[in-house]
């Protein structure tokens, strides 16, 4: 097992390095760059006028350039009728006055010192951003990956135990429903019954925490904290327990049509026994063992749109929000840092397989 996770931890490097290049090559030729806003800006043409022109009354200030920024330069075509000496700053200021591939070259550098440079338009690290954003995504999906494993399986024994049932039939109908539907849908609908949207208001919109919240009792804070993440959970786990569920009971039905299952009834051990003394370990193999691939899931794709609509100050928001402004060094970070946990974790699934079942053995796999 050694081998095979030190092999894997090496591919972790060049696979790695293929997404950034590929990545940061399709960023050369995407429209709308940083420079390109700044000077539509400029010209009045854009929305806000950014750092440059002191964003909220602050300081008149150039950007800090970050590691990393693609797209932009003097061929916009709002730069004509600027003094080129101006345009020249802009690309300076953005690092944007070197070739991409000496840029590239100082993005990885910094990478492998995880400095990610500083955000083009907040003027502060990507690691802090990152790391101020992280908690409020890690406990949207933890907890949200908990409740959705707290009911999946249990539901899809069930499901599996009375398969072709009545209560098999119609729990079917509602994971169809739970899988066909979008969870972004799932928690529009949410707003406009629960938040204050058409009907009550039983839940808040925005945040994790009300105003004022750090002064109060621990205790208090717990129960607001609860009562904000109600909604934004329950989206992400109506959106998510219909897959697990019907792997669940497929796995359970696999199992229990098997010879050595058949042979335990046959000496007479009774349907608990069966269920949960023989059944239960192999079918939920696959299942414990992809609960870190489910959580990163959960945490970096599924909570996205739900960050946004719930107003939830996250990486997802983080990353929405750097898309639309073409922050590169806080999308490449992110990026950098998303796809790095993902390749750690599923080398984690691979490791827990080995502990729920030690007969597997991925030496001897060719």
């Amino acid at each position: 097992m050694s081998a095979y996770l030190l092999r894997r931890l090496l591919l972790v490097v060049p696979t790695l390095f293929g997404i950034i290049l590929i990545n940061f090559a399709l960023v050369q030729f995407a429209p709308g760059g940083p420079v390109e806003q700044m000077l539509a800006e400029l010209r009045g043409e854009g929305q806000t006028l950014g750092r440059l022109t002191g964003e909220g009354g602050g300081e008149t200030r150039a950007p800090t350039t970050g590691p990393g920024e693609g797209g932009g330069g003097s061929t916009y075509r709002g730069a004509r009728g600027l003094d080129p000496a101006i345009v020249r700053e802009i690309e300076r200021s953005f690092g944007f006055d070197k070739p991409a591939h000496v840029r590239f070259g100082e993005m990885l550098a910094g990478y492998l010192r995880f400095d990610f440079g500083r955000s083009l338009f907040r003027d502060r690290p990507v690691w802090d951003l990152v790391i101020e954003k992280l908690p409020v995504s890690v406990s949207l999906g933890l907890w949200s990956t908990l409740i959705i494993y707290l009911i999946s399986i249990p539901l899809g024994i069930r499901k599996a135990v009375r398969d072709g049932s009545r209560f098999d039939l119609w729990t079917s109908a509602v994971v169809l429903v739970g899988y066909a539907i979008p969870g972004f849908l799932f928690a529009v609908l949410l707003v406009v019954l629960f938040a204050g949207g058409s009907f009550v208001q039983w839940f808040p919109l925005r945040g994790l925490a009300s105003s004022g919240a750090e002064a109060w009792p621990f205790w208090q804070r717990a129960l607001d904290y609860a009562w904000h993440i109600t909604l934004p959970t329950l989206t992400l786990v109506i959106g998510g327990f219909a897959g697990l569920t019907m792997l669940t009971k497929n796995s359970f039905l696999e199992e229990i049509n098997k010879q050595y299952v058949l042979t335990a009834r046959a000496k007479g051990a009774g349907e608990g026994r069966v269920l949960y003394g023989h059944v239960f370990r192999n079918a939920m193999l696959i299942i414990i063992a992809g609960f870190p691939a489910a959580f990163i899931g959960i945490l970096f794709t599924g909570a996205l749109l739900v960050e946004i609509i719930f107003s939830l100050d996250g990486l997802g928001l983080l990353g929405f929000e750097a898309a639309i402004r073409r922050d590169y060094p806080v999308m490449f970070g992110t990026l950098y840092i998303f796809t790095l946990l993902g390749l750690v974790m599923q080398i984690v699934s691979d490791f827990t397989y080995t502990l729920v079942d030690p007969r597997i053995d991925f030496e001897a796999r060719r």
